[in-house]
C-alpha cells in the first residue's frame, strides 16, 4: 500500500494512504496519533468534524444500561433467596431406595471376559 505525500513541514509530514485515510509523522518519522493528529488534519482542512445531531440518545442509553443492571441485581438476589430456601428443605434420607439400572451384557462382553481369564 503506497502512501502519497500530501504536505511536508518542519514539524510534521502528512501522507494519504491507499485506503484514502491520512497518516501523520513527526519530523523524525515517528507516527502521530490521537488528538494531536486530529488537530493537525483539522488545521490543514483535510478532515471535518461534525457533532452528533442529538446528544439525548446517549443519556437515554445510559439510563437503559442502569435499568438493566438493576434488573440483573434483582434477579441475582432472587436466586440467592431460592438457594437458601432449597438448603432449608429436608434432605433425602438414606432409607430411600434408589433403583440402579440393570447391567446389560452385549455380545462382545462374554468373549472379552473369557479372553481375560
Amino acid at each position: 500500500m503506497a502512501m502519497t505525500l500530501i504536505k511536508k513541514t518542519d514539524d510534521y509530514r502528512i501522507f494519504q494512504r491507499g485506503d484514502q485515510r491520512y497518516a501523520v509523522q513527526d519530523g523524525t518519522g515517528k507516527p502521530i496519533n490521537g488528538e494531536e493528529k486530529v488537530k493537525i488534519l483539522l488545521a490543514e482542512e483535510l478532515i471535518k468534524v461534525t457533532l452528533p445531531a442529538d446528544p439525548v440518545p446517549e443519556v437515554e442509553a445510559a439510563e437503559e444500561v442502569a435499568d438493566e443492571e438493576s434488573a440483573a441485581d434483582e434477579a441475582a438476589a432472587d436466586e440467592v433467596v431460592a438457594e437458601e430456601a432449597s438448603e432449608e428443605a429436608p434432605a433425602e434420607t438414606e432409607d430411600t431406595p434408589v433403583e440402579e439400572p440393570a447391567a446389560q451384557e452385549t455380545e462382545d462382553e462374554p468373549e472379552a471376559k473369557a479372553a481375560e481369564a
